[in-house]
């Protein structure tokens, strides 16, 4: 019998280069695709009122118009919307169910006549229930 001694083989080489490019474009794609907790586009400053009550979580009836104090002054949701559009929308939307209600933010600041323009796209829309937001007195 003949016992030969057998040459051990060399570990493949890893490039550890390539892997790093690799890891950093998947890093970056990651990065850009990932959605990030949404801050507030406004800060209102809400009246305070005595009278403030906590109101309903329904918010599959509820729409919410933000009144700022500087231009652009309407905001449905979280998007801008100017007055004529804001018709349209509250019209489509009582259209579609009739139990929607309105929830109007209004900052403090805010002009007095675009809150009653609001007021007034609303009930020419059909909307029963109109709610002003404020926040509890002391607060």
């Amino acid at each position: 019998m003949k016992f030969s001694n057998r040459k051990r083989r060399q570990a493949p080489t890893i490039i550890i280069i390539s892997l790093i490019d690799v890891l950093i474009v998947i890093l970056i794609f990651l990065m850009v695709t990932t959605t990030f907790k949404q801050q507030p586009a406004l800060k209102l400053v809400l009246p305070e009122s005595k009278q403030a009550k906590q109101g309903s979580t329904d918010s599959s009836h509820n729409l919410v118009v933000t009144i700022a104090k500087q231009e652009p002054y309407y905001h449905l949701g979280r998007y801008p919307i100017t007055a004529d559009r804001l018709q349209q929308e509250l019209t489509s939307s009582a259209a579609k169910d009739p139990q929607v209600s309105l929830s109007v933010q209004a900052d403090t600041d805010a002009p007095v006549g675009k809150v009653l323009k609001v007021s007034d796209a609303a009930k020419a829309a059909g909307i029963k229930i109109i709610n002003l937001l404020t926040k509890p007195a002391g607060k």
